[in-house]
């Protein structure tokens, strides 16, 4: 298996046409839920090409963005060239580079199954002010939606690594033992992307576990098309996302 930190060097032009980004009420929810203002500072662990940090960023807060990867990271930087409140980090989360006590927000988006999760958790209590939180959250694909489980089954069937790299090895489970002694609180918002057939092609190209090439690539390319022409109208298919968000106060 490649070096996590490398999986994306390849997919950031399809990353940043093609992936979600969040609700947009959910950093009001956060705000409401936890108590937010654009005064907090806010470390985004695994912020990638920063679509993570864009809602931060338009209400003014200022951004950490840690990302390990060069090619992600610069793409981020050339996005966010004119926001003076964002800040790009060669780090990772095991290894922020932060100073201590220096956040009052982790915020890691699609990231947190990548993570060493012993390491991290040294380091998240590291570099947190004393009340701050973490919030842990993932676009998760709708599983009620015809359409998004034949796409579910084109990648098992033909991606060996697909069922060990999929975020979904991440359960609740392990998320409250990552917050523990906190207690975890959760909330979920509905989201959604429309693509044409290259837009929902590029979505799965965008993924860290789609080849890039080959015999396989062309075969899942393949089997896309067949799904999209099923489901399409107009041209279009929907593409539903339940946003999961997962969050702790630190009280200690």
């Amino acid at each position: 298996m490649e070096n996590n930190y490398d999986r994306f060097s390849q997919k950031v032009q399809d990353y940043v046409k093609f992936r979600p980004d969040y609700p947009s009420g959910m950093l009001r929810r956060l705000e409401e839920e936890l108590g937010l203002d654009n005064r907090k500072i806010i470390a985004d662990i695994g912020s990638g090409t920063g679509l993570s940090s864009k809602p931060f960023l338009e209400h003014q807060y200022t951004v950490y963005g840690v990302e390990p990867n060069d090619e992600m990271r610069k793409a981020a930087e050339a996005i966010y060239r004119g926001y003076e409140n964002f800040i790009s980090v060669n780090g990772a989360s095991e290894n922020t580079t932060l100073e201590d006590s220096s956040v009052d927000v982790i915020f890691s988006a699609q990231a947190f199954h990548w993570f060493d999760l012993p390491k991290t958790k040294t380091e998240f209590k590291r570099i947190l002010k004393p009340g701050g939180h973490i919030v842990l959250v993932w676009n998760e694909r709708d599983s009620s939606s015809p359409l998004l489980n034949d796409y579910e089954k084109v990648l098992y069937d033909n991606i060996r690594e697909y069922s060990y790299v999929n975020h979904k090895n991440i359960d609740e489970e392990k998320i409250k033992a990552f917050f523990s002694p906190e207690k975890m609180g959760y909330m979920e918002l509905d989201h959604r992307q429309w693509f044409d057939l290259e837009g929902f092609k590029g979505r799965a190209r965008s993924s860290s576990y789609t080849p890039k090439s080959g015999v396989i690539y062309d075969k899942i390319m393949r089997e896309l098309k067949e799904i999209f022409n099923t489901y399409q109208t107009s041209g279009v298919v929907e593409f539903s996302y339940k946003a999961k968000i997962y969050y702790c106060s630190i009280t200690g």
